[in-house]
């Protein structure tokens, strides 16, 4: 399935794009046409894109999410925070075997 925030961001292009140049055709000014273009297709994300505002909306819930211990679940910190402890601890054996 395509990510939530990919399919909402190019549907939402994508009617600004086809109102703005379909303004642009009827010979509308290049900023009126898209300030127009930007309030026509935000009213019908509004109305039509329910269902994709509300997958993004979750996605962006799902990823923000605090575990019982108030942190975020997220495998790369843990994977980061693994290799640094790691490099951290190389560092204390390395200055310990100096002295």
């Amino acid at each position: 399935m395509i990510n939530p925030w990919i399919s909402y961001t190019l549907l939402r292009l994508g009617l600004f794009v086809v109102f703005f140049w379909g303004f642009l055709a009827l010979g509308f000014n290049t900023y009126v046409a898209a300030i127009i273009a930007a309030g026509v297709s935000f009213a019908i994300s509004l109305l039509f894109l329910d269902k994709q505002r509300n997958a993004m909306s979750q996605a962006v819930s799902k990823k923000l999410a605090r575990n019982d211990k108030g942190s975020y679940d997220d495998a790369e910190s843990d994977l980061e925070n693994d290799i640094v402890d790691s490099e951290t601890q190389a560092d204390e054996k390395d200055s310990k075997g100096d002295k």
